[in-house]
């Protein structure tokens, strides 16, 4: 197995000081753009406060916050210093926070000041110092009057320290070993069970090379970030790897709603797409199903002189929406909904769909978008990354998916008994998804393990599949599906906006989930048949990548 050679921290230092006068950071709605030389200069102070006030490469330092221009200046200052970054979500809890604190043994913690007014200061005792990361102010810790001082002379400090001015010769990072842990992330804050994933060097230099080498971004292409940076999707590939491209990142800093996101795609015009499914699910069924379900759409899209003509207009339209500039959307993070997926097929729509998990920092499989194969979760990383599927037919019996390679994980934080519960003696991750594997490692998914149920007749009924196709139906925003005593059940959250443009009352839901349920039986195996669908009067919870929490509803 290939390992990519190059030193991840390097990586960083090499672009900032080729790209030093391009521009590297902006925050979208708000005046300014950072340079390259700017973020790095920025850096440079921060790492001169790091040592200052006694922080080793290899300590941990926690960051939380809303998504900003400030979020990514903070997390590379801290991985250029050597020190390992534990980026917590800023969803989670306050006590999912605390906890994370102490189970990752930080030193530091770098907040925003919305959230640590929700956090107890008593509980935050562990910390040697806790600073804003809205104006970087010392907020608490132990010896607060120490850290102060550093604060108050760092200023000049740093002039001594660069008295011909921060130039792009100045930019200079310590080699770091690319076995060190640069990452320690957490995909839940439950308090009573936490699994810190170790990210290398190693596992973010096979994810970030690979975007390079795959030209995901280039010098001067512009990056729109609406996913959460504080998970691997968007650090790997809305973050790490554009600025080791020297590309221009625009943060979106508020919720992607369709007509915010929209709105920024068509300001901002970037030159690649990185999406997760809900995204294009809603903006499908919002603006484009009702459109091209009416009669006379319908009738064109059958009719032959007509039909190419409709499908390159609606495909010119979609582009234009988007921006009109990039060269594909990657979609990750979950599974597309069929009925997104054939509607963006058929009118040949520049998207892919790829496959990763925290644990690979997240990368395992991805095909260029000329290349992707319908219903796929793209083909395995060549050369980084090898997969297998535990079923004695990969191809047409589904078992687990089991992945190997520079992108794996060194473990879970402190965890070693679970650690050995997912990856094997030679190496194989265990992914927990359900899937078949193509001869030149095409990955199929069909759903998770955990979620898999098991039907009377033995039939292997996965849940993930009847929710595509329930979503897919008129007046369901979302849905899933449970076991009860030997019987699916689906739960779903109408979607209240087509009741009330149809003006269907709220009595009448019921019998209209029952007629929903008659004609979705119609289209699924005998094993598969719903015994009844329920509404719910509010959205399921999520998780802060936007999959259903699905244990709180079994």
């Amino acid at each position: 197995m290939y390992r990519y050679p190059d030193n991840f921290i390097k990586l960083f230092e090499k672009s900032f000081r080729r790209h030093a006068h391009l521009p590297a950071l902006s925050l979208y709605g708000k005046p300014g753009v950072k340079s390259y030389l700017h973020l790095a200069k920025n850096i440079a102070y921060t790492h001169l406060l790091l040592k200052e006030i006694g922080i080793n490469p290899g300590d941990k330092i926690a960051l939380c916050g809303k998504d900003s221009d400030m979020w990514i200046e903070t997390f590379m200052s801290i991985i250029t210093y050597g020190a390992t970054i534990v980026p917590i979500l800023p969803d989670f809890s306050p006590d999912d926070i605390v906890h994370i604190l102490r189970h990752s043994g930080a030193r530091l913690f770098m907040v925003s000041d919305a959230i640590f007014r929700t956090l107890s200061i008593g509980k935050l005792k562990d910390n040697e110092a806790i600073f804003s990361l809205d104006s970087g102010k010392l907020l608490a810790g132990k010896d607060m009057d120490k850290v102060q001082r550093a604060l108050d002379t760092l200023p000049q400090r740093f002039a001594d320290s660069y008295p011909n001015g921060f130039r792009p010769t100045d930019i200079s990072y310590p080699t770091v070993s690319n076995d060190a842990v640069i990452v320690l992330n957490y995909t839940s804050g439950t308090t009573g069970f936490s699994k810190g994933v170790m990210l290398t060097g190693w596992n973010l230099a096979g994810n970030v090379v690979f975007g390079l080498r795959s030209r995901l971004h280039k010098e001067r292409t512009r990056v729109l970030t609406f996913l959460p940076l504080a998970h691997a999707y968007g650090c790997a590939f809305d973050m790490l790897t554009p600025l080791a491209a020297g590309s221009h990142i625009t943060v979106l800093g508020r919720t992607p709603s369709p007509a915010v996101l929209l709105k920024a795609l068509s300001e901002v015009r970037p030159h690649l797409i990185l999406s997760v499914p809900l995204v294009f699910e809603k903006i499908y069924r919002k603006r484009i199903e009702p459109v091209i379900s009416t009669p006379r759409m319908q009738q064109m899209l059958q009719t032959p002189v007509l039909k190419n003509i409709v499908k390159r207009k609606l495909r010119q339209k979609l582009v234009k929406t988007f921006g009109g500039s990039f060269r594909q959307v990657v979609i990750g993070g979950a599974a597309l909904d069929a009925a997104t997926e054939a509607f963006l097929r058929m009118i040949n729509f520049p998207f892919t769909v790829g496959y990763g998990m925290t644990e690979c920092g997240p990368l395992v499989s991805y095909t260029p978008w000329k290349e992707f194969i319908p219903s796929s979760a793209g083909r395995t990383l060549p050369e980084i990354m090898e997969s297998r599927v535990d079923s004695p037919d990969p191809e047409s019996i589904p078992g687990e998916i089991l992945v190997r390679g520079q992108n794996v994980m060194a473990g879970y934080y402190n965890a070693p008994e679970l650690t050995a519960q997912v990856i094997d003696k030679d190496g194989w991750l265990n992914t927990g998804d359900i899937g078949t594997r193509s001869a030149d490692g095409t990955i199929f998914l069909r759903g998770r393990s955990k979620t898999m149920i098991l039907s009377a007749s033995g039939q292997n009924i996965y849940p993930e599949e009847l929710e595509s196709k329930l979503n897919a139906m008129p007046f369901v925003a979302e849905s899933i599906v449970v076991d009860r005593q030997g019987h699916l059940v689906a739960l779903v959250f109408p979607d209240h906006e087509a009741l009330r443009g149809r003006k269907i009352p709220l009595e009448k839901i019921p019998l209209l989930m029952e007629k929903i349920r008659v004609k979705l039986n119609g289209k699924l195996a005998p094993y598969e048949q719903l015994a009844a669908i329920e509404a719910v009067d509010k959205e399921f919870e999520k998780t802060p990548k936007r999959s259903i929490k699905r244990f709180l509803y079994k």
